[in-house]
């Protein structure tokens, strides 16, 4: 589908397979769960799994603005290869944030250190063009300090699983923070493996347009019946409650003490495209 897309966007958000359904077990909700996700997760080899990050990168490539950026989060079993592919392509890569859940799931095995982890790498398009990044916001979110590249931030919350959830589903926390950081209001931004499109909820929470692409329908219907969902104004405020970053952004704007200089954009004008 991306190929077939005549447009270039701000930014772009990916949450590629990590390749982990093989059968393993985990813990949720204090039960143990197996951890296959379908069949686009299944284990592959190091040298398809290269291939495959290296052709969908190639495509995000092309559909990036010449000062455009691009996040794509991982674990040690897929980010290294994201990585290389990166560089290979031209790519200029800018941070590693490392993703600290502040509520991990519980190491069950208890033969190793518990998974608390992920990884979401920040890339520009162009090494030589000037990238968008809002560092006094960041820094106002912050507590007037520098925003470093750990970030302690909550996994998927109940809250945002009343509607069904994807297997592989971020936080809003995350994606928040994500979009306040790289992009300005009515941009556009695009997710190439939207899921349940937590990136097109975050997305226009934040007053930015979203194009997402999906392959299972049950998904694209998920993401569909979310985005209605933000319509109602008070479950739209007790989401953004939930988000510190949003939370935070607030008070200051009511305080005085910051003002978005972009123009305004209600939540029903921003497009939310699937």
């Amino acid at each position: 589908m991306l190929p077939n897309i005549n447009f270039k966007f701000d930014m772009i958000f990916a949450d590629p397979p990590y390749f982990l359904s093989n059968g393993g077990i985990s813990l949720q909700n204090g039960k143990v769960v197996c951890v296959d996700k379908g069949e686009w997760d299944k284990g592959k080899s190091q040298d398809e799994i290269h291939d495959f990050n290296r052709t969908w990168l190639k495509l995000c490539q092309e559909k990036l603005k010449e000062n455009g950026t691009i996040w794509i989060s991982g674990t040690y079993h897929n980010i290294f290869s994201v990585a290389n592919a990166l560089v290979e392509l031209g790519y200029k890569i800018l941070n590693v944030i490392t993703w600290q859940k502040s509520n991990p799931p519980a190491n069950i095995s208890c033969r190793f250190f518990t998974y608390s982890t992920e990884f979401v790498i920040w890339a520009r398009k162009n090494p030589k063009k000037p990238h968008k990044f809002n560092y006094d916001l960041m820094k106002r979110l912050n507590e007037n300090k520098q925003m470093t590249d750990v970030w302690k931030l909550p996994a998927i919350g109940r809250w945002e699983k009343t509607l069904g959830k994807h297997p592989t589903q971020k936080p809003l926390s995350l994606l928040t923070r994500i979009i306040l950081a790289s992009t300005d209001e009515d941009d556009w931004v695009l997710d190439p493996f939207s899921g349940s499109s937590t990136t097109g909820i975050a997305a226009n929470l934040c007053n930015r347009r979203f194009c997402g692409l999906e392959q299972e329908d049950a998904y694209c219907q998920l993401s569909r019946n979310r985005r209605e969902l933000m319509n109602d104004i008070e479950i739209r405020t007790d989401w953004e409650r939930h988000i510190a970053d949003m939370r935070t952004l607030k008070n200051l704007s009511a305080d005085g003490l910051w003002k978005s200089n972009e123009r305004n954009v209600s939540y029903n004008d921003a497009p939310f495209d699937l």
